[in-house]
């Protein structure tokens, strides 16, 4: 079995999705076909269509991106544990909406428990930002601590935060129009790289997601939580939650806290691992370990090219682990 806790598994969040995402998988391999069309089961509409021939502008709304993304994630894991028998990573994290994907992989909560949550996230997170504008910039080139101290003093002018932490040198902040702007001049007087408005429907990840949040923590109240079989990397903490109501409330305070991502892959590289797989659509996380640490080998799994690369990468890995026992 490979075990290994060099291996990590990382699942993306919004953003990633795309029209024709995991239609190779589907048409491949029995357990993303599973997967596929237990999802429109399960939510009573034809999300299958929506991923594989769009329209794109449907699929990019928050309600259907969530759920798409966690589905073509799921089928893609669900694909590599069959083409790599044995593969129990000691690890997971998911981007925002992928922590979802993370815990459903190590066993937290049913696929179409986990399906639910993140189609009634993704209606509470589009019905908040239809409530309230807000919108979010990346800013690039500039410490944390300068960041923090851009958004405080932008913070006059209108709601802001810090919502995402990356990777060195790539920050997003989210809040209102008004905030974000004074942050992105606040930043560029600073010497960022760069900071630029980023094309987004809400300001994810700040105060302004709070009626999201309570919507989100009454779902996952009635929602079976248990305990992971492996580690799950909480976004808010970065660290690590085994009870169940502590697992509940980092993926509530996630709607209106930061996603420490930095930090979080940081954590995995202090526990041991090496090897990182990114599975689901895109390869946003790849680049962002890179990032991170350039020595650890990051693999991708969303197509059918990458699923052989992945597999035998780690077929490798096992062998050599066979041997040095």
């Amino acid at each position: 079995m490979l075990t290994a806790a060099r291996i990590a598994v990382l699942f993306p969040g919004q953003g990633a999705q795309h029209v024709g995402m995991a239609k190779a998988l589907y048409e491949a391999f029995a357990p993303a076909c599973a997967a596929i069309d237990t999802a429109n089961d399960v939510l009573g509409f034809d999300l299958r269509a929506l991923m594989f021939d769009g329209p794109e502008n449907e699929l990019t709304q928050t309600k259907n991106s969530q759920p798409a993304i966690y589905v073509a994630s799921v089928a893609a894991w669900r694909t590599l544990i069959e083409r790599v028998p044995g593969l129990a990573p000691a690890a997971f994290a998911g981007l925002s909406l992928g922590e979802y994907t993370a815990l459903h992989a190590a066993g937290s909560f049913s696929y179409a428990d986990g399906l639910r949550l993140v189609r009634t996230r993704g209606e509470a997170m589009q019905s908040a930002s239809e409530r309230s504008t807000g919108t979010m910039a990346s800013i690039i080139g500039l410490d944390e601590e300068t960041v923090r101290r851009v958004v405080a003093e932008a913070s006059s002018a209108g709601v802001v935060t810090v919502a995402n932490i990356n990777c060195p040198g790539q920050i997003v902040v989210s809040g209102s129009p008004e905030g974000v702007q004074a942050a992105i001049a606040g930043a560029k007087a600073a010497g960022a790289g760069r900071a630029i408005e980023l094309k987004v429907s809400g300001a994810f990840h700040s105060p302004l997601m709070q009626p999201a949040r309570e919507v989100l923590a009454h779902a996952l109240t009635g929602t079976d939580v248990r305990t992971p079989t492996a580690t799950v990397i909480h976004n808010v903490s970065a660290r690590p939650a085994t009870d169940p109501d502590s697992i509940r409330r980092h993926l509530a305070d996630q709607c209106t806290g930061s996603v420490l991502w930095q930090a979080s892959i940081e954590r995995l590289l202090a526990d041991g691992a090496t090897t990182f797989i990114e599975v689901g659509p895109g390869m946003v996380l790849q680049g962002l370990l890179r990032r991170i640490d350039r020595g650890a080998t990051c693999l991708g799994v969303r197509d059918v090219e990458s699923l052989d690369h992945a597999a035998a990468v780690l077929d490798e890995l096992a062998e050599a682990t066979r041997h040095s026992q």
